[in-house]
């Protein structure tokens, strides 16, 4: 508690004054802007509503959260920080290395966290044993999505290697249709190289070159395979990818403009908030290879002052890993509940291939953090990752030049 003995003193003279009890305060920073993701944040916002807080909502687009970075930055460099903001993975860490992180442990110990929260996921959420962060959901990222009635009318089933979603792909091309949905970001660049790192080299060798940064896999002929692989895609992309957000690139397969997207499971999300059905409208599958991408969505709690602000701080913890919340928000966002005992009979098939997978993945150790989505790297390690990929995919770079450079800059940030 940040209360001084003043403060506090003083608090409690009002509340003797006004016979009133502080209202729960929350100013919430986050990036779900898109249909589906407003929609699942607007849950939460009537949730915390309906138990008396007041939400100020500050959402910031774009980037794939690099923008609420930018502004959350400038809030806490001003000493004002939110009091809840969407973070996860290592910069969860991070954060709380600045200093400025809140402990939100009697939340977590009161409702029994640790008891219905997969262990490895609650150890993201924990800065040096004490909970600073509440877990929303699971995201898979390897998912790849479809246009049920473009891939029927050209004869295609889903595919399970990858050299069969080439074929695919040049089937489609030559048929006049946009192979892959791909928008032109960093970071949407990323998410199909790191599902490629995973199918052709499998969850060891993801493991070695994105979680543990080992020059040998970095450098490897396996590692060129992968960026061979990023050139037949940067093919089958249409001419005006660049800049263009995922939301929009999940139109287009919608729309049957394209037939495949590579994103992760918020992009169901986008169908469902369309009115479309899995498995009449669109089909999902995760992308070919073995193992699991996981991508968890959180709140860290910042430092606030007053009585208002850390009520609305507990009561918005409480309510993010409640099993009401936990089922209603993850059925509009696409993703699965995080808590292990919320029951899946109101989800959907691919909702349910999720948390089948995920499961096998976690018995067989492929369940893996994704690196593009902020899990397993901090900041300055992913993007130097990150700036290889993109500089490759929007040029005529080898795949050995590419790979040269992969290793520099990783040992460069190392």
């Amino acid at each position: 508690m940040k209360f001084t003995v003043f403060a506090a003193a003083t608090a409690a003279l009002c509340a003797l004054a006004t016979t009133s009890v502080a209202e729960p305060q929350a100013e919430v920073l986050h990036w779900w802007t898109s249909g589906g993701e407003a929609k699942s944040v607007a849950v939460l916002q009537q949730e915390f509503k309906d138990n008396g807080g007041t939400w100020t909502d500050m959402p910031v687009a774009g980037g794939g959260g690099d923008a609420a970075m930018t502004a959350l930055r400038a809030r806490v460099l001003s000493g004002n920080a939110p009091a809840a903001v969407q973070l996860k993975g290592p910069a969860i860490q991070e954060w709380y290395e600045e200093g400025v992180l809140s402990d939100i442990s009697a939340v977590a110990e009161e409702n029994g966290w640790a008891d219905v929260l997969p262990a490895a996921i609650a150890e993201h959420m924990k800065c040096e044993g004490t909970w600073c962060a509440a877990p929303v959901n699971v995201h898979r990222v390897d998912w790849i999505w479809a246009n049920a009635q473009v891939l029927a009318d050209n004869g295609i089933e889903m595919p399970t290697t990858w050299e069969e979603f080439n074929a695919a792909a040049d089937k489609l091309q030559a048929a006049g249709i946009t192979p892959l949905a791909h928008g032109g970001q960093a970071w949407q660049d990323a998410t199909v190289f790191e599902t490629v790192v995973l199918g052709l080299g499998g969850p060891e060798f993801f493991h070695k070159a994105l979680v543990e940064l080992d020059p040998e896999a970095l450098g490897s002929d396996t590692m060129k395979a992968v960026f061979d692989q990023m050139r037949k895609m940067r093919g089958y992309v249409d001419a005006n990818f660049s800049g263009r957000d995922w939301n929009l690139a999940t139109a287009m397969v919608m729309n049957g403009e394209a037939a495949f997207q590579i994103m992760g499971d918020w992009a169901k999300g986008e169908f469902l908030a369309a009115g479309k059905t899995p498995g009449e409208d669109f089909l999902c599958a995760s992308t070919p290879g073995e193992g699991y991408l996981y991508n968890v969505d959180s709140f860290a709690m910042f430092d606030v002052d007053g009585a208002d602000k850390e009520e609305g701080q507990a009561l918005l913890a409480k309510l993010i890993v409640g099993p009401s919340f936990q089922k209603v928000f993850n059925l509009n966002k696409g993703s699965i509940p995080v808590r292990t005992d919320v029951s899946l009979d109101e989800f959907d098939m691919c909702a349910h291939t999720s948390s089948e997978e995920m499961a096998a993945s976690s018995e067989s150790g492929s369940l893996l953090p994704s690196y593009a989505h902020g899990m397993a790297l901090r900041g300055a390690q992913s993007g130097a990752i990150t700036d290889v990929v993109t500089a490759h995919f929007n040029s005529d770079m080898s795949s050995d030049d590419a790979v040269e450079m992969l290793v520099n800059a990783v040992a460069a940030v190392q």
